[in-house]
Parts: structure tokens; sequence; C-alpha cells
């Protein structure tokens, strides 16, 4: 495996920082949290390249709420500034990982939709020969309660 080095520049590049911030707001861009880091965007920004730089960036505490849809599960939201953070890692090592990955996995995959998504063959499947598991998640997934 081809091993990657002098990535972390690039991870906290102003750039990469505002490219996440814009991706982080998606869906979520009304929320109080994101105003108020909007609001002064360039020193949040600034002031999480400086502490990423010096490597004094601390994780903020996750929220946890209930969704009910369609089980119910226990959902923990880390706040917005650390959905920044994340967002910025995820623009520089995405596209080295997806480059490693099998052509017909599609999960958590920016890939379009594609057969396996449907549980159909794909085109270096025999014909007939595709296959879909089901599977209750219950005891899958520590987030979702019992019920």
């Amino acid at each position: 495996m081809k091993t990657y080095q002098h990535l972390f520049p690039e991870i906290v590049s102003f750039e990469n920082l505002l490219e996440a911030a814009r991706k982080a707001q998606k869906g979520k861009r009304f929320k109080h949290s994101t105003a108020i880091f909007n609001h002064n965007l360039e020193n949040e920004l600034l002031s999480l390249q400086r502490q990423l730089t010096a490597r004094t960036y601390r994780h903020g505490q996750y929220t946890d709420f209930v969704i009910h849809d369609p089980k119910q599960r226990l959902i923990s939201a880390a706040p917005y500034r650390d959905r920044v953070v994340h967002h910025a890692l995820c623009n520089v090592i995405e596209p080295i990982f997806e480059r490693t990955f099998i052509h017909d996995s599609y999960a958590c995959r920016k890939t379009p939709l594609g057969p396996a998504t449907f549980g159909l063959p794909a085109g270096n499947r025999a014909a007939g020969s595709g296959w879909t598991q089901k599977k209750d998640t219950h005891d899958s997934f520590r987030g979702i309660i019992s019920g």
C-alpha cells in the first residue's frame, strides 16, 4: 500500500478549512451553533487552524438525543466546530481511500448508486448470481434502543 506523507499542512490550510465549513453547514445553516460560528467565520477558522497546527485542539462534548424514525435510536452529535474539523480531514483523506475500495462496495461512498445498492448482480458477477442479505440491526449498533 502506498504511503502518504505531508498531508497535515493540506488538512489545516485555510482554504481547506473554509471548504470544510461550507460542507459542514449543509442542512444546518439555520441552526444556532452554525450561525454563531459563521457570524465570525474568518476568526473561527483561523483559531481552528492555530489550534490544529499547535496540536492543542480538543474535541468538544457530544450532544445525545433520541430519534424515533423508524426505530428508536440514540444519536450522538458532534459540536458544529468539530464537524468542520471532520470535514477538513475527510476532504484530504477521502480521495486517497476512495481509490483503494473495491468496485462493488457502496457503503458510505460518494460514488453514484450502483447495482449492489438494490441487490442486483453487478457487471462482473455472473447473471442471476447476485445476492442480498436481510439483517435486523437490533444487536449490531449501540445506538439502537430496543422497543
